[in-house]
């Protein structure tokens, strides 16, 4: 009888969690009742330094974030919400000093303008830079180890931009 109650009350609980619907994700993603799509411009790189895959890589980065985790459908214009941008800094420095005074640690940077618009809320529309940084062994030459610091950072710059635009927290 015990078991019977308890899956009872499972198949209650999913049945009740699966018929809700309206303006809450798992998320945390807020966004209007009437708003369908979403439009996501290229970056145009305009960095002294210019990662040639960098402009793709966020393009299609954004576009992942959204359409897997909203119910908003990608299209090339004029979407209900909007985002568009540009790459402004792609830069490696010097962050860390060994104790011998060598540089033990490089950071590369990358900096994005981002726009986006809202359809139904001007409100919840903004212009504001987004910026992220990986550190890296100094003894390693950029090349071999750039591409996978250029996707952690490009992942992290997409939330920043699906937190900032959709998650309400």
């Amino acid at each position: 009888m015990k078991k019977f109650l308890f899956w009872a009350l499972s198949i209650c609980s999913m049945m009740t969690l699966a018929s809700c619907t309206g303006g809450y994700s798992f998320t945390g993603a807020s966004i209007p009742v009437d708003a369908k799509t979403i439009s996501v411009k290229q970056f145009p790189n305009f960095a002294s330094t210019v990662n040639p895959q960098l402009s793709q890589k966020l393009y299609e980065g954004m576009q992942q974030m959204f359409s897997s985790q909203t119910s908003l459908t990608v299209i090339n214009d004029d979407g209900d919400l909007q985002i568009s941008g540009e790459i402004t800094d792609y830069s490696t420095r010097a962050s860390a000093l060994s104790s011998d005074d060598n540089v033990a640690t490089n950071r590369l940077t990358v900096t994005i303008k981002v726009k986006f618009t809202n359809r139904f809320d001007e409100k919840a529309d903004f212009e504001q830079t987004f910026s992220r940084f990986k550190d890296y062994n100094a003894a390693l030459d950029l090349s071999a180890v750039e591409q996978g610091l250029v996707s952690e950072i490009v992942t992290e710059l997409c939330e920043d931009v699906f937190n900032k635009s959709v998650v309400n927290w």
